[in-house]
């Protein structure tokens, strides 16, 4: 399996809360936030880590520069500053290998490894679909996209407020094949610039996407976030 890492915000909100590292370096159990997903991954069976950095984050591209040499697989890095993460979306796939699946994922999504196993197994079990999406029902988004599901948990619309049978948020991690590649880049040629409207769009298409329900899902974008995070990962450990 190919994995993508959108690794290109500035983290500002943790900046202006006083956090001094770049957001990818902020340690989550034991780890920055890079290395862990990192590890996940390659626990993983990933045959190749894509991961782009914007140009600001020079101490963020000295770390993975150095920690390439050292992992099993093939680290593969783009540099470049984006106005939004599907943007940076869109460069990941110029350097993911062609035509093959992949997982994608923001640095700063946290959940639990066991968890995302057997995400990452059904989906390369599964020929018949088009994606895979976590999902959760743990809603600590400030905008969630939410996600509607017929009774096989096929996905059948991305919302912004929920209707009366909505179960799950998106828990912000992909698993995709090249078909979602070929709309992403129509979108990207019609201006299309947010990844919820993306994922609108791969409906619209009528690609077979699943929900994967993953337990709590965390997205660190503040302080009190890292501390949930880790709380998460400790219970869940423990449980």
């Amino acid at each position: 399996m190919n994995y993508g890492i959108i690794a290109a915000g500035e983290g500002s909100r943790l900046q202006q809360e006083g956090v001094s590292l770049p957001k990818p370096l902020v340690e989550i159990d034991g780890k920055p936030m890079i290395k862990r997903l990192i590890d996940i991954f390659i626990s993983c069976n990933a045959t190749t880590i894509s991961v782009i950095v914007n140009e600001q984050m020079t101490e963020v591209r000295r770390y993975l520069e150095e920690l390439a040499p050292t992992l099993p697989v093939e680290l593969r890095l783009c540099v470049k500053s984006t106005p939004s993460s599907m943007h940076s979306f869109h460069e990941l796939t110029r350097i993911l290998p062609k035509g093959e699946r992949f997982c994608l994922t923001t640095v700063d999504t946290i959940f639990h490894p066991a968890r995302f196993r057997e995400f990452i197994a059904a989906f390369e079990a599964d020929t018949t679909s088009d994606g895979y999406m976590a999902v959760t029902t743990f809603i600590d988004d400030e905008k969630p996209l939410y996600v509607d599901t017929d009774a096989n948990d096929r996905i059948t619309a991305f919302l912004d407020a929920p209707d009366a049978s909505t179960k799950y948020i998106s828990g912000g991690i992909y698993a995709l094949s090249p078909k979602a590649t070929e709309v992403l880049d129509r979108c990207m040629e019609e201006g299309i610039s947010r990844m919820r409207n993306f994922q609108r769009r791969l409906v619209a298409c009528g690609l077979n996407l699943r929900a994967w329900p993953m337990g709590k899902i965390i997205d660190v974008d503040h302080q009190h976030d890292i501390e949930t995070a880790n709380r998460l990962l400790t219970n869940e450990s423990n449980g």
